[in-house]
Formats: structure tokens, C-alpha cells, sequence
């Protein structure tokens, strides 16, 4: 359930509210950032509803809550969430762009293209340096080395660093050289590293995976708000479908439909959603229409060389382009970039 306290609270009132729910053995978390104090008590729903929290006095009002995520339900939050990256919020008006290559595939190329994406107007650099790849033999990243090098890229540009994390033991390693930590498609529901990453603190980029419903995707979600960590942006990456003309299908609906059931920023991903570099720009521009919080973009000196993605990367004078063109977008939609 939904406890909306009053205003007017006191505090020995709010010790009975939380007294009442631990009677019941429910789970309380409290909704930050909202002028009027709600929490979430989650526990047996017969128990809850048994317990008479809505007759104590300070409680404004109880509302039952049957979906399964209850912590990523605007319920919980009636106001969109902020999630910051040191500075640069998430779900306001200005929509941040996440630019950069697929993989880190070394020193000298990885700071050229932070250094362009930064010009172009991106506020973030993206890049693997662990790579989830569909064969063994294909390249799996740099490892920690490509850690450093992002992070020398973010000395040099100030851009911040998104990189996938895609195991529990690493989630320490890439905190330490990381602003934000992505949980990849594959990984949307690996349970473990969903906890774990809620357990750092971070803020944690979870894509959708190709074959995840809303109603799952908003329950990963729930497993780092759970965990303590209420740093979630969202990102829709596309689905898999029967039609091979794409990659994937970009589901630009679910982003209007988590503005309704969430509280949580989602950005859009065209460059997975399409998989060829030709229709990521116009997907870009229908992302910022359709309400996306943000971009991520892959972008690369040699697509036709790159060790992963090139076929939906941008070269930097057609992302610098694109850049141009969404600032038109998003000025249409009462955004800015």
C-alpha cells in the first residue's frame, strides 16, 4: 500500500504509523523529493489492509497497490523523478545525449570522438569496456584498461562516463572509474547484479531487454529501488519482432506509457533500435517527440572498422548534424538541448 501522511504530522503520529506497519512485518520506504511525506509499505497485502492504518490520525489517505512494482509506480511518486549525474539532471527540460563508440577499443580513438561528441553538444560519453557478445570469439572489451581510458576522457572533456557493468564482482571496479553504471539488455533481469547495483548508490542506466514486457521491465527497475538506490533512468533500446528489416522494432509507445505508470526518466536508444546508421537521426527526432528524458547514440570515426556496432554508428559530422536538427525537435516539444 500507499501511506499518504498529512502535513500536519507530528512525530510521535509517524512513529505510530511506522510502529502499526512493523506490527505486520511490512517492508517501509519512504518517497524522496515530494512536499507531502508517502510511503510505501509493502508486506501481506490481507495484513496490510487488516492493519488500520488508514483510521490513525497524520494519515491522509491509503491506496492499494496491485501492480507488482510498487517503488517505481507513480504512486509512490507523483512527481516526475530527477536523477542526477553529478550536475546534469535526468527528466528535466533539458534532455542530456549520451554519445560515443560501442566498445573502447583504444587510447588515441576513444578521446578523438570524446572530444567530438563534446563539440557537437553531447553531455555524456558512452563505451564499453565490458562487452556482452552473442559469440565467445568475438572481442569482449578492454577490461579495466578501457575503464581508464574513459576516465581520462572525462578528465579531458568533462564529459561524464556510462559504461555497462555485467557482473557482480565488477560492480565495485566500475564504480570506481564510472558516473554511470548500464545494465545492459541481456542483463535486465540478472536478479544479483540488479541488487547489487542498487546497493552502490550509483546511478544505474537499465535498458529494456528484447523480449521484456512494461509490467518486467518496471520489476528490474524495482530490484535497485529496492535495494536503496532511487538513481534509475530508464532506456528503451527496442524489441525483438519477426520483421528483419531492422534490428530491433523501437517501441517509442513505451515511453508515453512509463510517463504514466512511473515516475522514472526513460531515454531511447535508436542506434540498438534501429541497427543501421541511416535511421537513427529520424528515430532520435520521434524519441524527443514521443517524451524521451534523453538519447544515447553510437557514434564512430570508422564504422566500417569498429570491433562492434558499426553498421549503427554514426560518423561525428552526421551525429554534429543530427544535433542540430533535435535541437529544433525538442524546442518544438518544450525541451532543449
Amino acid at each position: 500500500m500507499i501511506v499518504h501522511l498529512r502535513k500536519s504530522i507530528t512525530e510521535s503520529q509517524r512513529k505510530e504509523v511506522v510502529r502499526r506497519l512493523g506490527l505486520i512485518g511490512a517492508a517501509i520506504y519512504y518517497s524522496p523529493g515530494t512536499e507531502r511525506t508517502i510511503l510505501a509499505a509493502i508486506g501481506d497485502p490481507a495484513a496490510t489492509r487488516k492493519a488500520g492504518i488508514e483510521e490513525l490520525r497524520g494519515v491522509a489517505r491509503v491506496i492499494p497497490i496491485d501492480t507488482p512494482y510498487k517503488l517505481a509506480n507513480r504512486e509512490f511518486r507523483p512527481d516526475d523523478a530527477l536523477v542526477h549525474v553529478g550536475k546534469l539532471p535526468f527528466g528535466g527540460p533539458k534532455l542530456p545525449v549520451i554519445a560515443g563508440p560501442c566498445s573502447v577499443e583504444n587510447r588515441t580513438d576513444l578521446l578523438a570522438i570524446a572530444h567530438k561528441v563534446k563539440k557537437a553538444g553531447a553531455t555524456l560519453l558512452r563505451g564499453g569496456a565490458f562487452k556482452p557478445r552473442t559469440s565467445p570469439y568475438s572481442f569482449q572489451g578492454l577490461g579495466e584498461e578501457g575503464l581508464s581510458i574513459l576516465a581520462e576522457a572525462r578528465e579531458e572533456t568533462g564529459l561524464y562516463v556510462v559504461t555497462e557493468v555485467m557482473d557482480t564482482r565488477d560492480v565495485e571496479l566500475v564504480c570506481r572509474y564510472a558516473d554511470v553504471l548500464q545494465v545492459g539488455a541481456r542483463n535486465v533481469q540478472n536478479f544479483n547484479l540488479l541488487k547489487e547495483v542498487g546497493k552502490s548508490g550509483k546511478p544505474v542506466l537499465l535498458k529494456r531487454g528484447m523480449m521484456t514486457k512494461l509490467t518486467e521491465y518496471l520489476m528490474s527497475a524495482e530490484y535497485v529501488l529496492s535495494n536503496g538506490n532511487y538513481n534509475v533512468i530508464l532506456c528503451e533500446r527496442g524489441i525483438r519482432s519477426f520483421d528483419t528489416a531492422t534490428r530491433n522494432v523501437l517501441d517509442l509507445s513505451i515511453v508515453p506509457l512509463i510517463h504514466h505508470m512511473s515516475h522514472l526518466p526513460v531515454i531511447v536508444d535508436p542506434s540498438h533500435g534501429t541497427g543501421a546508421w541511416r535511421w537513427v537521426a529520424p528515430m532520435a527526432r520521434a524519441g524527443v517527440a514521443a517524451g524521451g528524458d534523453g538519447l544515447m547514440i553510437e557514434v564512430h570515426e570508422v564504422p566500417e572498422d569498429a570491433f562492434s556496432d558499426g553498421d549503427q554508428s554514426l560518423l561525428p559530422r552526421r551525429f554534429a548534424a543530427m544535433m542540430k536538427d533535435l535541437r529544433k525537435v525538442a524546442t518544438a516539444v518544450g525541451r532543449r538541448i
